[in-house]
């Protein structure tokens, strides 16, 4: 290049330069004077702010902010009309233009609807849009954001959308990622997935998390682009053979397929490779070669293989496992020596091998170490043994048949005062292993999050944790006294459970408070602790759980429980309280399970003029109380709770380390549930003063399992709705003034396994077949107008003709009014649901009986025939249209 040729370059270099600085200049000095934001745009979002109301606590994400460390942060509190929108938090604006094209809400405490008409779909420039983690209350997913054309990311997870998936998402043909993962009634059909799969052809992120799409064929899976890298369809009801193909996507780094339980299918078995980083296979029925899946599988981190379908009957543990760091094998039937030489404890960060049939001796994992490692865990069957690496965080081994020496650390007796040595200690669990505390009771771990001493018999006062404590659960010890001020200091903690203790005295105010920070569940059952609940829940209130449950409170309930706006749980039975019904519960927009049983409530039940009053409720327990009036009516119209929910499998509530337990009526049998399905849904009534007809409307609650209004002063029919009840496995309406006949849509309740309708006035003949043919004398007692099997009174022509009297004054005698009095048989007809609650709701069902129907010889025939005065009583079966 020539001089001249190189000048003429320099001179146009710097002009552009000089050019550009000049348009920069002149841009800021005007963005400056002025607002960046498009007026239209701002307009739209101060629109959108003002249609919700925000919860300033973020109590909606305490679990997303423990377990993954998540701060919430209601961003549009601090949204200034008088300011540039660009300067908003959670607002991007596109800076030559001014339009906002990014809008970050997540975890904001949002609640509220989006309707079809939202300004948020005024905002047209939008690339990426994120709502998640917030509280919509069903709002259905608009078609409207199928608007979006820039759209690249778009995040609407966790935030209570309902209904049906548009298939107008898939016109964001610029996605690169798309998460619609919920935790509520959320579904996608197979013409809306395949749309999505066929033109989101730059897609590499798709989340479908606990989306019902039970009713997708998989084949509709067949089209999603080679792009993708990340395919997370946890929970979402998937059915039949996944296609072989999504496992060959040659950029694919993440797949979780976990609880998906009618799920089936195989790996390819030939030229195969994958960039494969994260499998997720729990729970599944997809047949896994280990050793030829590790093998293959070279880039595998991480590996969650708990209660799979792996090849042969009994597997063993083969395979290359040294670069996985994170694994799951638990519940599998494995068998012989754990071949610790492939699983490279060195790099490893969890592992889980529990429930399974492994022998031998426990190694020494890391005779080198001096450390003690950040976790330590122990279980109640075997005890972890040598020292451990520093970087493990857990290690479960239990229920397996391992030998070993248990280390000093870990000996019976007092915590050691070795243990104290190791002051950068994060979490301690230690199950069935000491007495008592030791070192004064007071444990010095500055660093210290989760302490667990559950089940052990620790006596005496209440240790306390330090102050960085989130966790503290020291349940089923022998604990005793009052609960020290100390525990006032702990403003981290998230979870405290005290319950099965003998501790005594009045409960600290301090609780109270504490909910204003970060507590979240407070669990006291079955302690002996007195006085008044605490009045002291502020407004910024987080409480979750509260369960009193088995204590001796008493006085009427504090009105400051309306502050705690994000209680799910609330468990007050068996105590002492004295007050009317608390309808100012019923605004509590959470709410799922209420306990009142075995105090002293009095009273009618009036509903305030809540719009949806206990919309959520799911147990609503109110026996054994003198409650009196009508039956709540307008209650059971709004029970949305109850009226439908998700089969969800076996998926309970719980928070993190603690698991929501209950106590309720199953069947006639009283149950401590230790995890609480969130498919559970009963109504007990029982041992009150309530009087009236029973309101047909209960017939809407089709997802009930369980109704008990025993031993109460009912009149009237048996509802014909009661027919529509078609998840209901335990029916108890007796000790009560019904009449009229039994309906025969009851006979089509294919899961009802127990039912009790002794000891009222009702006639006719009992309905049979199906589950009608299981139920024996003891569901019918008292009432001696009812005729046919498996009674001894035949029905002949819709006429009663009882047995002598002798025989009613023998029936009578045995009969038991003080509740239900049923045997348990195998059930006919209509298996119920098989729900796994550890020691809590069993199945209980019936059998179909054998019974021979007795003919009536000549003589008694003839004797009934004449109708004397004496000894026959006509009961004319009445019939009515409901």
């Amino acid at each position: 290049m020539s001089r001249m040729e190189s000048s003429s370059w320099l001179y146009l270099l710097f002009f552009l330069c000089t050019s550009q600085f000049i348009c920069l200049s002149s841009f800021n000095s005007s963005s400056s004077s002025g607002h960046l934001c498009h007026l239209d745009d701002s307009s739209a979002l101060l629109q959108f702010k003002n249609s919700f109301s925000i919860d300033t606590s973020g109590s909606d994400s305490v679990d997303a902010f423990f377990v993954y460390g998540i701060t919430p942060y209601p961003k549009t509190v601090y949204w200034d009309k008088g300011k540039d929108c660009c300067t908003w938090s959670g607002v991007t604006c596109e800076r030559m233009t001014g339009h906002v094209i990014g809008l970050n809400l997540g975890y904001s405490g949002l609640q509220g609807n989006i309707h079809h008409n939202s300004s948020l779909f005024s905002l047209r420039h939008l690339r990426r849009l994120d709502l998640s983690n917030n509280n919509f209350r069903g709002s259905p997913v608009s078609s409207n954001f199928g608007g979006f054309v820039s759209m690249t990311h778009l995040d609407l997870s966790n935030s209570n959308f309902t209904g049906q998936i548009p298939f107008e998402i898939s016109y964001l043909s610029k996605l690169a990622s798309l998460n619609l993962s919920s935790e509520t009634q959320v579904s996608l059909g197979t013409v809306s997935l395949k749309r999505i799969a066929q033109n989101l052809t730059k897609l590499k992120e798709l989340c479908l998390d606990s989306v019902n799409i039970s009713s997708v064929v998989l084949d509709s899976f067949m089209n999603l682009p080679s792009s993708l890298t990340s395919l997370r369809l946890f929970d979402s009801s998937l059915k039949g053979k996944f296609p072989e193909k999504i496992f060959r996507l040659p950029n694919l780094h993440e797949l979780d397929l976990r609880y998906n339980y009618e799920l089936n299918g195989s790996f390819p078995k030939s030229n195969w490779s994958s960039p494969l980083k994260f499998l997720g296979l729990s729970w599944t029925r997809i047949s896994i070669d280990l050793p030829n899946l590790t093998t293959t599988l070279k880039c595998l981190s991480v590996l969650y293989l708990e209660h799979c379908n792996f090849v042969g009957a009994y597997p063993t543990l083969l395979g290359n496992l040294t670069q996985i760091t994170e694994s799951d094998l638990s519940d599998n039937g494995f068998g012989g020596q754990i071949p610790w030489s492939l699983l490279n404890m060195e790099s490893r960060i969890s592992l889980d091998l529990s429930n399974n049939n492994f022998l031998g001796q426990l190694p020494d994992l890391h005779s080198n170490s001096t450390q003690m490692p950040a976790s330590l865990y122990d279980s109640s069957k075997e005890r972890l043994v040598g020292p451990i690496p520093l970087h493990l965080n857990v290690l479960s081994l239990y229920n397996n048949s391992l030998t070993g020496t248990i280390p000093s650390w870990l000996l019976h007796g007092q915590i050691p005062r070795s243990i104290f040595e190791f002051p950068n200690l994060g979490e301690l669990d230690i199950w069935h292993q000491i007495t008592s505390v030791g070192i004064e009771q007071v444990f010095p771990w500055k660093n210290l999050q989760v302490l667990d001493l559950r089940t052990n018999l620790l006596q005496g006062q209440l240790p306390i944790p330090p102050p960085s404590t989130f966790v503290f659960l020291v349940s089923h010890n022998q604990l005793t006294g009052g609960i020290p001020s100390k525990i006032c200091n702990l403003s981290s903690l998230v979870v405290l459970d005290l319950s099965n203790n003998n501790m005594s005295g009045e409960i600290s105010p301090c609780i109270g408070n504490l909910t204003g920070h970060n507590l979240s569940v407070v669990d006291l059952h079955m302690n002996k602790f007195l006085g008044v609940i605490p009045s002291t829940f502020t407004k910024d209130s987080i409480l979750r759980n509260l369960d009193l449950n088995g204590n001796k409170l008493e006085g009427p309930l504090p009105r400051t429980l309306l502050n705690c706006r994000k209680l799910e749980v609330l468990d007050l039975g068996n105590n002492e309280i004295n007050d009317t019904f608390p309808n100012w519960l019923e605004s509590l927009p959470m709410l799922q399970v209420l306990i009142l049983r075995s105090n002293k409530f009095h009273g009618p039940i009036i509903s305030q003029k809540t719009r949806f009053p206990f919309r959520m409720l799911r147990i609503m327990d109110l026996s054994h109380n003198q409650f009196s009036g009508l039956l709540p009516r307008k209650y059971f119209e709004n029970l949305m709770g109850m009226i439908h929910v998700r089969d969800n499998g076996l998926k309970y509530m719980d928070h993190g380390y603690y698991q929501d337990t209950v106590m309720v009526v199953i069947k006639g049998s009283y149950f401590q549930l230790e995890k609480i399905l969130v498919m559970f849904t009963t109504i007990d009534f029982s041992n009150n003063i309530f009087v009236g007809d029973i309101p047909t409307v209960i017939g809407k609650l089709k997802s009930l399992k369980g109704l008990n209004f025993s031993h109460n002063q009912l009149t009237g029919y048996i509802p014909r709705s009661f027919g529509n009840l078609t998840n209901l496995e335990w029916l108890d309406i007796s000790t009560n003034r019904l009449v009229g006949e039994i309906p025969r849509e009851l006979a089509d309740l294919a899961m009802l396994a127990k039912l009790n309708l002794s000891e009222n006035r009702l006639v006719g003949s009992i309905p049979n077949g199906k589950q009608f043919d299981t139920f024996e004398n003891d569901s019918y007692n008292g009432n001696l107008g009812l005729c046919g099997l498996p009674l001894s009174r035949t029905c002949i022509n819709s006429v009663v003709y009882p047995l002598p009297s002798s025989s009613f004054q023998q029936e009578d005698d045995l009969e038991d009014v003080n509740g239900f009095h049923w045997k348990v048989v195998w059930m006919g007809y209509g298996i119920g649901m098989v729900i796994g609650i550890s020691t809590g709701y069993l199945l209980l069902s019936t059998g179909k009986l054998d019974c021979a129907v007795k003919v009536i010889g000549r003589d008694l025939r003839s004797k009934m025939m004449k109708k004397p005065k004496q000894s026959l009583h006509v009961h004319k079966v009445r019939s009515r249209n409901e």
